[in-house]
């Protein structure tokens, strides 16, 4: 199988812009940003989604995130951080490595999310709400 560009950049295979690194995560800047100062936070070992990876790592993973947040949001002046981890390819998923997203936003930065968003019907909140205890 084909490495995924994620693990190319790890195994410094390609170049990227390192931010954060060590024996378990890298942070990089996203090559094609949001905005300016795009993170992303990846596993080094290659769990395709949040799914697969172990609680302990994904923890971890977060861990590094949060205080690569806070670093980002001080240096860049940012108003605020959207954390985003995209899982399967209806939710944006485009390289199938784990991996999470911290963007800086800004106001009237452009970038919109949950445009569009709907409401539960009559009951249907419960039902799901029973759906998802259940499981």
């Amino acid at each position: 199988m084909e490495k995924t560009i994620f693990e190319k950049i790890i195994d410094n295979e390609i170049p990227a812009q390192i931010i954060y690194e060590d024996d378990r995560v890298i942070g990089i800047l996203d090559t094609n940003p949001v905005n300016i100062g795009h993170t992303l936070v990846i596993p080094k070992y290659p769990w395709a989604n949040i799914y697969e990876i172990p609680a302990e790592d994904f923890g971890y993973a977060m861990q590094i995130t949060q205080m690569l947040a806070i670093k980002i949001k001080s240096a860049l002046d940012a108003e605020g951080i959207n954390i985003i981890m995209n899982n399967d390819s209806v939710a944006g998923q485009v390289v199938f490595h784990a991996h999470i997203h911290i963007v800086p936003r800004y106001t009237g930065d452009g970038h919109q999310h949950w445009h569009g968003a709907r409401k539960y019907e009559d009951g249907e909140a419960e039902l799901v709400a029973e759906k998802i205890i259940e499981a």
